[in-house]
């Protein structure tokens, strides 16, 4: 432990129920401007997006890595553990400051592609489209009528720290289509209807969005007449997919489409 640096041991330390107020409410976070990061990698990513650290919560006997720059303070096995919600992984806990990032402010390339998500709901679910957003090559995420805080630990712990490096945005469904119509995007939407097409025979290497609903209602009446339905071919007995695993097939095909042009 480094010198003059005395270990918290109480779980009634102010500073470890601030903490745990950061990891359990949403609006505490909001109103702060402060959210935790759990795990090694995570804190790793969110430092090397650019995202300004308050403080560190240490674990000297589990986390294994060199002490990070900046305020820290050394907590015991027993406060880790109530902390972390994966008990006694790696050992270290950051507080940094939110980024409230504007569509407006957002330069899409000649080829972008986007996601919109309407209303999407379960942290868990986000986390994994941000992961496969990151993995393959989405340029922007865009959550309109947000009922999720993107800085909700399990969207961090479930997107692996993916929420650093993408560009997420929360708007309106009208300032959305005014973004993407103002870039000029080809917009489609992913309702249930028995003529919308097949996603695999779309053209998406050129600006393309594709628009997702909740979890359990799709898309609301809002989208029926913009862009062009499609959805993703099924051979099963089910007609949908969990949104997680729809956003995944949707961007390995625009992954796909691209690579296949490029020179």
């Amino acid at each position: 432990m480094k010198a003059n640096l005395p270990m918290i041991e109480s779980l009634q330390n102010e500073k470890i129920k601030h903490v745990t107020r950061l990891l359990s409410d949403n609006r505490f976070r909001k109103k702060s401007g402060l959210f935790a990061v759990e795990g090694q990698q995570e804190n790793t990513r969110a430092q090397q997006f650019g995202f300004e650290s308050e403080e560190f919560y240490i674990c000297e006997g589990i986390f294994k890595a060199a002490i990070p720059q900046g305020k820290v303070h050394f907590v015991s096995e027993k406060v880790y553990e109530k902390l972390a919600y994966r008990g006694t992984s790696e050992g270290i806990i950051g507080i940094y400051q939110t980024k409230n990032a504007l569509l407006e402010d957002f330069q899409p390339k000649p080829d972008s592609a986007v996601i919109i998500l309407e209303g999407i709901e379960k942290p868990g679910n986000l986390g994994a489209i941000l992961r496969s957003c990151e993995a393959f090559g989405i340029d922007g995420l865009v959550i309109t009528d947000p009922k999720v805080d993107f800085y909700n630990p399990n969207v961090i712990r479930s997107s692996v720290g993916c929420l650093f490096g993408m560009n997420v945005f929360a708007a309106t469904n009208e300032s959305a289509v005014q973004f993407l119509e103002r870039n000029k995007f080809n917009i489609y939407t992913t309702m249930m209807s028995a003529d919308a097409g097949d996603l695999f025979a779309e053209e998406l290497t050129a600006r393309c969005a594709m628009v997702f609903g909740t979890e359990h209602s799709g898309l609301s009446e809002f989208w029926e007449k913009i862009g062009r339905n499609t959805l993703i071919p099924m051979s099963g007995s089910i007609d949908s997919l969990n949104l997680s695993n729809a956003v995944a097939i949707t961007a390995y095909e625009i992954s796909r489409q691209k690579l296949q042009v490029r020179p």
